[in-house]
């Protein structure tokens, strides 16, 4: 078995790149053995939280959010999704029902308890179940929801299941790298970014690039124990406004 110090060296000799995880005592250098069960796939049930229940998406939610997309800046909380924003109601209902009917990306309807509406959605989505790999992702939430207490616990309650009831290894989290509102929403919730795939989708007839950022098994219970104390009643202020930023609460 190589001593620390060969394995420093190796690593120096072959151009290895730094954060890669390899074998040390195999040549040439391959990755590490890890559980390889596949994990489970996510199911399509309710999950409750403090301030905000997640319910799987379903065609009965669409009055509700096309009444949540009313108003400005509602156009502008599509500009960086596949699809919206939706002129009527009726188109909102025929998303909805395609949408719902998808296991990968498999979406929740997001109705927080300060409103008790249907006031936006998310998914778990590229659902890797060999590879113990997930995403979190095609969000949309309401302008009224945006920036809210509800909207990261959604978030949290979502990457909870994965990580922790599911056992994912790696979870991501991808957007337009134009996107800075998603862009920053996934350094503040701990998600390290990796770097941009350039001109690789075309999006509403627009070419876009992909920035992509990850939470790795390792990784993820700072930033669960992070978010649960930023979640916490005593994080909060009576006006409502967090007394500590994520960012403080991670270290």
């Amino acid at each position: 078995m190589r001593t620390a110090a060969t394995r420093s060296l190796l690593r120096r000799m072959t151009d290895l790149p730094e954060g890669v995880p390899f074998d040390p005592d195999t040549d040439p250098p391959v990755g590490p053995l890890v559980d390889a069960t596949p994990r489970p796939l996510p199911a399509r049930v309710p999950h409750r939280g403090g301030s905000v229940d997640l319910e799987p998406l379903h065609v009965r939610h669409a009055s509700e959010l096309f009444r949540a997309a009313q108003g400005q800046p509602a156009e502008a909380s599509w500009a960086y999704l596949g699809a919206g924003p939706f002129a009527t109601e009726e188109a909102m209902r025929a998303h909805v029902a395609a949408f719902a009917a998808t296991h990968d990306p498999m979406a929740w309807a997001v109705r927080p308890h300060a409103t008790g509406t249907a006031d936006g959605w998310l998914t778990l989505m590229e659902i890797h179940p060999a590879h113990a790999h997930i995403e979190i992702g095609n969000i949309w939430f309401s302008p009224r929801m945006q920036r809210t207490r509800a909207a990261t616990e959604a978030m949290f309650l979502l990457m909870r299941h994965a990580m922790d009831d599911l056992g994912y290894r790696r979870l991501t989290w991808k957007c337009n790298a134009l996107n800075m509102p998603s862009r920053k929403a996934a350094a503040r919730l701990g998600f390290t970014y990796e770097g941009t795939l350039r001109d690789l989708l075309v999006v509403k007839g627009r070419v876009r690039s992909t920035a992509w950022f990850s939470i790795l098994a390792a990784e993820w219970p700072s930033r669960r124990d992070a978010m649960l104390a930023w979640l916490a009643d005593a994080n909060f202020s009576p006006d409502g406004r967090p007394k500590r930023g994520l960012a403080e609460l991670r270290g």
